[in-house]
């Protein structure tokens, strides 16, 4: 699916107003347009910090996750996270809550790719990440819950792919029909919920942080999982960081289904560095289902 239509206009001005107002401290320093997102719009302050500003309603509910849990959920995983220097709240004309977040310097992995070699970097830090949630965790409407209850939405997405390329439709609609057939995982663990290349940075060819946070919940741990379809050519690699995250086979199975998941909503976002995701996963699923 295409990006959802923002649903304010978010300007220099406008940050430059909320920090003036409720950081004085960084008053002095200019707001740069770095980026916009399906969820939000950020601005550099600078060389060490970032100004997260919600784009849309649902992504003010995402934010407010990530300000309130990212701290607890994320500790101990040895790889930066964007740390809050500054919780923002509604003002100036602006309804939602915002943030101040460190920086985290390098590059996305899907622009400067890890490589296996720092996959091991990843894998201890899903294992920490990965840990039994508190019984009042946030759950993502998104990520994380069993494939089952999202059978509708792809199967049309499967039906659709495959007028094109049936061959990519089959193969991912197979992929998610066997995750989507085994039980949901017992206890709910944290997880990121939206591991992907973009949200991955790399520093000198070093898996160094991860970053966008906002799904971030109880769920099932396949879900971050699916990150190897993503970023690994050579299914020895797939195997082996999966064999270091600890993942069982229905947990394979599972991961795998998410990546095609994943896929079938890439395919419709009608953006070519999308569509290229879309077709490395495929290939790699491809992979394992061919028979051998």
């Amino acid at each position: 699916m295409p990006r959802p239509s923002r649903e304010l206009e978010i300007t220099v001005e406008l940050v430059t107003r909320l920090l003036r107002a409720q950081a004085p401290s960084l008053a002095d320093r200019r707001p740069v347009f770095e980026a916009e997102g399906w969820d939000n719009v950020m601005f550099r302050l600078g060389d060490d910090l970032a100004v997260r500003l919600p784009r849309r309603q649902l992504g003010a509910d995402l934010l407010a996750v990530e300000q309130r849990w990212l701290e607890t959920a994320a500790a101990g995983i040895g790889l930066e996270v964007p740390r809050h220097v500054v919780i923002g709240a509604p003002a100036e004309g602006y309804p939602w809550p915002w943030s101040v977040v460190t920086w985290i310097a390098g590059e996305a992995a899907d622009e400067e790719p890890s490589g296996s070699a720092q996959m091991a970097g990843l894998a201890d830090a899903l294992t920490a990440l990965h840990r039994p949630a508190p019984d009042d965790a946030p759950i993502s409407p998104f990520r994380g819950s069993p494939l089952e209850g999202r059978r509708d939405a792809a199967e049309a997405r499967a039906a659709r792919v495959s007028e094109l390329n049936p061959e990519a439709g089959r193969t991912l609609w197979t992929a998610w029909r066997e995750a989507a057939e085994l039980p949901a995982p017992a206890p709910a663990r944290w997880i990121h919920g939206d591991l992907h290349p973009g949200n991955l940075i790399v520093r000198a060819g070093r898996l160094v942080g991860i970053i966008d946070w906002g799904d971030l919940g109880a769920g099932d741990p396949a879900t971050d999982l699916a990150v190897a379809y993503h970023l690994l050519e050579d299914p020895g690699d797939r195997h082996a960081f999966l064999n270091a995250c600890g993942a069982d086979g229905q947990t394979r199975l599972r991961a795998r289904g998410w990546a095609a998941h994943i896929a079938l909503a890439l395919y419709e976002a009608g953006d070519p560095r999308h569509d290229e995701l879309a077709r490395r996963i495929t290939r790699r699923l491809r992979q394992e289902l061919r028979p051998r």
